[in-house]
């Protein structure tokens, strides 16, 4: 289903053209391309943040009951609505059903913001780009209730979230995280996006969705130690960012279930620094290195013993062993 916010006609990419061309702008190539589903809380920062520099921003919302549509109508964003499903699936129905017309995507969570610096870089890079460039990866800046992660190995974290219109799409097998693939190369920009998530930060948020996260984590894991996946062909570009995150990955399944999780965060926040975060830092390091990982393990541990043929990761019998109380769509 698609609802075009108010103010749009419903004349599909003719009317998307007349948008593009009515705003001003030093990235005249590039699309704003936003996934929501209840972030009044983080929608405006985001959209504040390419205001007068994207040509054009479309939000696809999956079912928000706050003022998160009220929002992005008020930025003149186009707005579709479709099922969440999964991130990654959720990403390539916006990629392949909404109405994109530039010729590079910037594709952001809604607790994402661009700051001034990666604007200008962004706009010299897609002014610049040669034919064989298909996409940049961006450092990310993590931000936890007002404190700028920056040590423990977390920062800087590249991620690949600027790429050309129709060579991009996101790995389906990812079940919490999504990352992009692209045809062609890639390059890396030297300037920050920040991801500063204002729903969590009440703790109980963050605690309530990471278990939800874990249940679909330890799924993920489960079902990639029973096929390996050796039979997919190889899409990462070798050296880059996500090819390091796949080896990590495969290392970290080798490893003895409830021992890694304490390694991880000793590792972390004593060898990588993770104690001169401060207080959140503690805080942060201790529940998305240990507590969330532990949890992980326990529920990958009760799979195991359960011996679910899972096909779909949102299969009934799954979702009742793994959450009793139900899922929710994010």
């Amino acid at each position: 289903m698609v609802r075009w916010s108010p103010g749009f006609s419903r004349s599909g990419n003719n009317m998307f053209r007349d948008v593009v061309e009515a705003r001003s702008g030093r990235a005249d190539s590039l699309t704003l391309l936003v996934l929501t589903c209840n972030e009044e809380s983080n929608l405006a920062v985001c959209l504040d943040s390419v205001e007068g520099w994207a040509a054009a921003i479309v939000v696809v919302d999956s079912g928000s009951t706050d003022r998160t549509v009220e929002i992005a109508a008020a930025h003149g964003a186009i707005i579709v609505s479709h099922r969440f499903d999964t991130h990654a699936r959720q990403w390539n129905w916006a990629l392949a059903n909404a109405p994109l017309s530039t010729e590079w995507i910037l594709a952001l969570d809604a607790d994402q913001r661009v700051t001034p610096e990666l604007r200008e870089e962004i706009s010299r890079a897609i002014s610049e780009a040669s034919e064989g460039i298909s996409g940049f990866y961006v450092r990310r800046r993590q931000i936890f209730r007002g404190q700028w992660i920056k040590h423990g190995g977390y920062y800087p974290k590249y991620l690949l979230k600027l790429f050309r219109r129709g060579e991009a799409w996101a790995d389906e097998s990812d079940l919490v995280d999504h990352h992009f693939r692209v045809k062609g190369n890639v390059g890396r920009l030297s300037n920050d996006i920040v991801e500063d998530n204002r729903n969590e930060s009440d703790v109980t948020a963050w605690i309530e969705k990471h278990n939800r996260y874990a249940s679909l984590q330890a799924i993920e894991e489960f079902r990639t130690a029973l096929a390996r996946r050796s039979a997919a062909p190889c899409t990462l570009q070798r050296g880059s960012p996500d090819q390091r995150v796949a080896m990590l990955k495969r290392l970290w399944s080798r490893l003895p279930l409830y021992f890694r999780p304490f390694a991880y965060f000793f590792y972390r926040y004593f060898l990588r620094f993770g104690f001169l975060d401060g207080k959140e830092g503690l805080v942060f390091h201790f529940l998305q290195g240990l507590w969330y990982r532990l949890l992980v393990d326990i529920k990958l541990d009760e799979l195991r013993r359960a011996q679910i043929p899972i096909m779909d990761p949102f299969a009934e019998d799954t979702a009742q062993l793994l959450n009793p109380a139900g899922r929710s769509r994010r």
